[in-house]
């Protein structure tokens, strides 16, 4: 009797031997797929941040056309201001045209 009890706890002790082996592995494993994925998460941060930067020079670069467009804007304003204060005075330049032929005459 003591040897069948002593060959059932050493098949149990070998047992829990090739389990525990087995759980190792497994734990050493994920240990890998969680470095290779904080080795990525990191290239990950880093294109992230590139891209932040990229997106901060895109936006600065439109803030700088916005405000070149409200400028342009404004000249244009100013461009057709002075257009027609000019195509006044060549209306008024018609008028004193008639006005000195009339005198003339």
């Amino acid at each position: 009797m003591a040897s069948a009890s002593s060959s059932s706890a050493r098949h149990l002790f070998d047992d829990c031997k090739k389990r525990l082996c087995a759980r190792v592995a497994v734990n050493v494993n994920n240990l890998g797929s969680v470095a290779r994925q904080v080795v990525r998460s990191s290239k990950s941060n880093e294109i992230l941040g590139q891209s932040i930067r990229n997106f901060t020079q895109v936006d600065i670069v439109s803030d700088y056309s916005a405000q070149n467009l409200n400028k342009m804007s404004l000249i244009l304003q100013h461009v057709n201001y002075h257009y027609d204060a000019m195509n006044d005075s060549v209306n008024h330049l018609d008028y004193l045209k008639e006005q000195v032929q009339d005198m003339e005459r």
